[in-house]
């Protein structure tokens, strides 16, 4: 697992990167606890389960879209801003690979025919124009 952290403002996690052959054989939480977002990843035995169970209602509140990407199945490369829109890292995710954005901002180039990914966010979603602000990828070259 890597985490991506600031560098215009150290100690501020940005991103986290997991592939697929770091997955470790017992369940880890990939997120911190204090973000909206959380994704828990681990290897499974034949006849493990998870008990039945359901999600108790709770207010939540949040001022920000933290988003995550599954790559389900081809390759995708992930290119990962700093809070100041400067590209940060490029990195490559094949099938099983998960990255995770919780501030600065991400973009994706699809690099493989039928590429499927999953995207997940935290919502409601509220549409483009409120939800979207685009970066200027010409000053990052």
């Amino acid at each position: 697992m890597e985490k991506i952290h600031s560098k215009i403002k150290p100690g501020v996690l940005l991103h986290i990167i997991i592939k697929k052959k770091d997955i470790p054989k017992q369940r880890i939480h990939l997120c911190p606890e204090n973000e909206y977002l959380h994704l828990s990843c681990g290897k499974h035995k034949i006849g493990q389960a998870v008990r039945p169970h359901k999600h108790l209602e709770q207010t939540r509140q949040t001022n920000i879209t933290q988003e995550s990407w599954i790559v389900v199945q081809g390759a995708i490369r992930g290119y990962y801003y700093d809070l100041n829109d400067s590209l940060i890292k490029v990195v490559s995710l094949k099938s099983g690979d998960a990255s995770l954005t919780f501030r600065g901002g991400h973009k994706y180039d699809c690099l493989e025919k039928d590429t499927i990914v999953y995207e997940h966010k935290t919502g409601p979603y509220l549409g483009k124009l409120k939800d979207k602000e685009f970066i200027d990828e010409i000053k990052n070259v």
